[in-house]
């Protein structure tokens, strides 16, 4: 006997892991897995799959159904965000309307739009047509995959994941802020497709003066996924002459500063290719995470990776923005006072059960990574 429910979960995680090819391409809108499925004498089968493209457009479902054709008549749709039901870009079919005209019988979906002004319309419209609706299969796992959509919809700032790396004794660098490798390069790989998962990498003035970094993608194949560099910069320090302001012509440079930074300042970056941005800050000198990352949000960003370093990742879990916080280990130690790469008040919260949960675990080669999810 066929266990449906067995079969939908299996499906939407098919979609769920085919979606999340395109994170950190989409923005502004969520990268959305559809599987389009027909039933055949020996079970159902995949007939075509599809995620939403680069730049947003088209959606998950169009593209499934662009490969489907005539297959997907009488078939399933499993979809892990429910089909927009409005009209956001000018001659811009809406997904429930692609949905019915492609003669779906039955749709399959994981969580509903969290925008209250159309969640459920889309669920209500397919009904409406004669189409089955099964909604809450791998809700949970949805929930994450589409973290970043859901809060820049419900709080106007997209998702951070705060990466750290430290030595076996703790220490995420030099006292003197020496540049120094912590990962082992299976590890550093893995950094940088994590990188091309976001929208955008977040990183400090700070980090910036001590490493001179790119903040690119340098895997085989993959530069192009290099995401938007974002730098928090109060006072406009980042050096004309940095690697970043250099190469800003392949990938775009932001930098967020405070409102009494230099203007001189900002006229030298703008001319040289960065967009220069302002929040307020605090007394203390440092910029409003908060109203940076909503500054982020209003321009579409939905994932930031965050390698801004000790300071700003505590910083981001005591204001409650730490959404994901990855800290990985190596085995080999600094064998000197360093740099703590996990600062006490965030050791402190990550240890709380109400505030974050260890979500995952495991090795890269040598190096110990474990990932923790905010409880929101």
């Amino acid at each position: 006997m066929t266990d449906q429910g067995a079969l939908d979960r299996a499906f939407m995680r098919q979609a769920l892991d085919y979606g999340a090819r395109g994170q950190g391409t989409t923005w502004p809108n969520p990268c959305v897995g559809a599987i389009v499925t027909q039933d055949t004498a020996d079970g159902p089968v995949v007939v075509a799959r599809g995620h939403t493209q680069p730049g947003g457009r088209p959606h998950g479902e169009a593209h499934a159904f662009d490969r489907a054709g005539d297959a997907a008549i009488g078939g399933t749709l499993y979809v892990t965000l429910e089909p927009c039901s409005h009209r956001t870009v000018r001659a811009a079919t809406p997904c429930v309307e692609r949905t019915i005209l492609a003669g779906v019988r039955r749709v399959v979906c994981a969580m509903a739009d969290p925008n209250p002004l159309f969640r459920g319309l889309g669920f209500a419209l397919l009904r409406t047509a004669g189409i089955s609706v099964t909604t809450g299969v791998l809700e949970q796992e949805a929930q994450r995959a589409h973290r970043g959509h859901v809060l820049r919809v419900t709080q106007g700032r997209p998702m951070v994941t705060f990466k750290v790396a430290r030595t076996a004794d703790g220490y995420a660098g030099t006292a003197q802020r020496k540049p120094i490798a912590v990962s082992c390069p299976a590890a550093s790989a893995w950094v940088h497709l994590q990188r091309a998962h976001h929208d955008a990498i977040m990183l400090g003035i700070g980090s910036v003066l001590a490493d001179d970094p790119m903040l690119t993608v340098r895997l085989p194949g993959m530069a192009q996924r290099s995401p938007i560099r974002v730098i928090l910069d109060s006072h406009l320090r980042l050096p004309l002459e940095s690697r970043l302001v250099r190469t800003v012509g392949e990938v775009p440079v932001w930098v967020i500063a405070a409102e009494t930074a230099p203007v001189a300042a900002e006229q030298a970056l703008v001319a040289a290719g960065v967009e220069v941005m302002r929040v307020s800050a605090g007394p203390d000198g440092h910029l409003d995470l908060r109203e940076a990352l909503s500054l982020l949000g209003t321009r579409g960003i939905t994932r930031v990776f965050s390698e801004g370093g000790p300071t700003i990742g505590e910083k981001l879990a005591l204001a409650g923005l730490a959404d994901e916080v990855i800290v990985s280990t190596s085995p080999k130690p600094l064998g000197e006072p360093g740099i703590v790469a996990v600062r006490p008040a965030l050791a402190e919260m990550l240890g709380e059960p109400d505030l974050y949960r260890l979500a995952e675990t495991g090795l890269i080669s040598h190096d110990r990574f474990e990932r923790y999810e905010r409880i929101a």
